[in-house]
């Protein structure tokens, strides 16, 4: 197989007859002699605002292998030999008591998936419910009802990544990666997936994907409980021996040897039983602020110049960062373009957002979470939880605020100025069910609202537009990751209870869907690698 890298694409040309005509040039050879031709990666160049453009990646496979040879001889700087990439999972003898699987996030989903392919039964443990009634749950509370603490945008089916722009993109560069996105691709998500430099899948594919995911999952053995929370777990000479569950006021307990804890970062009452329990962890620096949200024109136009809004190029996204003279730091993070404002609390009188979007991308508004990190010497305590209670705070600062589910926003113009809003200008919140305009100081500490300002201003330098007057800001974002890292060893076990695996976002080893889709599959493998050691 031959790969082609670095293929500079007009935008009006961005096809495979295009990809074609360019690959023969390069190899030297006729188009029959290529047998297929598959795009791997494609990434828009936008440097130049006057040249705006495509470079993408192929693998072309050469129907003669001494063609192919010769191709190679040439040495060309961007044509290289590649192999494709292949995933396998060995079947092993199902252990005396199944394995259990804590959550049904990315981390616990791919946990899940790996050892049902290697023949395990897994069992799935998830507090909320599935996607039908955890969206319906969802919607209520978009529409001013009451929050669902067990089923919510934090926990269900799918976990905390379910409702958000679904992306895939990822600083982990590990050759399991390519397992996840074929998995997707095969569930239902858009073959784009497998070539864009940005990967998304978008909420309304990943209700279809995750749907289908958990159907092989359960084809292949594994079993899912839903509205089945791990109450208590059993220590027995320093190892796992059993969890308590508890299922709509029953409670049952199950054996556990092997036991993949991918609660999520939102967990807050399993960290809880889990310190009660002796199980080893820490405080970890994350980050608040608010979400800002700008027309997506503006962002179109900063990024693209004069071909902002063009059909190809899709609406524009971006990922900034700044370091302040104080040593803090200000970014931006899970940025959905053509996107949403989410209500994302999981406990009752507390506000917290998010951000989502569809796969269409095609909403009014881009929004960003603008965040400053926040590091353990800020909780005001040693406890290995006070990063929870420094969450807490704030989140339950903006329900005081605004005494409902409505989040305080602010215009940027205003906020930047240290002024209250009373009115919105060109920019509407679509945060649901509504904002309070007037000041997000109301609930954010002091050094982080100075840090925003800062920030800001920075990334006005960077990207034209960010500090536009009427772009909104709607506070508080809280759950960015995880408040506390549950440790574990080089077995991946946590060396408090032996057959407990820490895993994924909630327990401090993860940073996104794909990072922790690979942070499960390594868990599962672990369990498996020990089988075939053993048997």
């Amino acid at each position: 197989m031959i790969q082609i890298t670095d293929i500079k694409v007009p935008l009006e040309d961005m096809n495979t007859a295009y990809l074609t005509s360019i690959a023969v040039k390069l190899m030297k050879i006729s188009p029959s002699e290529i047998k297929s031709l598959r795009l791997t990666k494609k990434s828009i160049d936008a440097r130049k605002k006057e040249n705006v453009h495509f470079v993408c990646s192929v693998e072309c496979e050469i129907k003669n292998p001494s063609t192919e040879k010769l191709i190679l001889s040439r040495r060309v700087r961007n044509i290289s030999k590649t192999e494709p990439y292949v995933y396998s999972v060995s079947k092993t003898k199902p252990l005396p008591s199944r394995p259990i699987v804590v959550g049904s996030g990315p981390a616990g989903l791919f946990a899940a998936l790996i050892l049902a392919m290697g023949g395990q039964n897994p069992i799935i443990l998830e507090r909320g419910g599935d996607l039908k009634s955890r969206r319906a749950a969802v919607d209520q509370y978009f529409a001013g009802g009451k929050l669902d603490p067990v089923s919510n945008i934090q926990f269900g089916e799918g976990g905390a990544g379910t409702f958000s722009d679904g992306k895939l993109t990822t600083g982990t560069k590990d050759k399991r990666i390519r397992f996840v996105l074929e998995q997707f691709v095969q569930a239902g998500a858009s073959d784009e997936i497998l070539y864009s430099a940005k990967p998304h899948v978008g909420t309304d594919v990943l209700l279809t994907v995750l749907t289908n995911l958990r159907a092989r999952i359960t084809s292949l053995g594994g079993e899912y409980r839903f509205f089945a929370k791990m109450d208590d777990i059993r220590i027995s000479d320093g190892r796992l021996s059993s969890v308590i569950v508890s299922n709509n006021g029953n409670f049952e307990e199950l054996p556990a040897d092997h036991l993949i804890l991918a609660t999520g970062h939102s967990a807050r009452d399993t960290f809880e039983m889990l310190h009660r329990r002796g199980i080893a962890m820490i405080q970890k620096p994350f980050a608040v602020g608010a979400r800002i949200e700008h027309p997506q024109s503006i962002i179109n136009a900063a990024q693209y110049g004069k071909f902002g809004g063009c059909k190809e190029l899709g609406a524009a996204d971006y990922k900034l960062a700044v370091h302040l003279p104080d040593g803090r730091g200000v970014y931006t993070f899970c940025m959905c373009p053509g996107g949403y404002v989410v209500a994302a609390a999981s406990e009752p009188e507390s506000v917290v957002t998010n951000g989502m979007s569809l796969f269409a991308r095609d909403g009014t508004n881009a929004n960003s979470a603008l965040l400053v990190g926040v590091n353990t010497s800020d909780f005001g305590s040693d406890h290995p939880l006070a990063g929870v209670e420094f969450q807490r705070k704030i989140e339950r600062a903006a329900y005081a605020y605004t005494g409902s589910s409505k989040a305080p926003a602010q215009l940027v113009g205003d906020f930047l100025n240290d002024t209250a809003s009373a009115g919105f200008g060109d920019t509407l919140p679509t945060y649901r069910p509504s904002v309070a305009l007037g000041e997000i100081n109301c609930c954010l500490p002091g050094f982080i609202t100075q840090s925003m300002r800062s920030g800001i201003w920075l990334m006005e330098q960077k990207l034209r537009g960010f500090a536009h007057h009427d772009a909104i800001l709607t506070a508080p974002e809280t759950r960015s990751s995880s408040p506390v890292r549950i440790l574990r060893g080089d077995d991946l076990q946590s060396p408090s209870a032996a057959g407990l695996y820490p895993c994924g976002e909630g327990a401090g080893y993860a940073g996104g869907i794909m990072s922790a889709a690979v942070d499960g599959i390594k868990c599962a493998e672990m369990i498996l690698n020990k089988l075939i050691t053993t048997f």
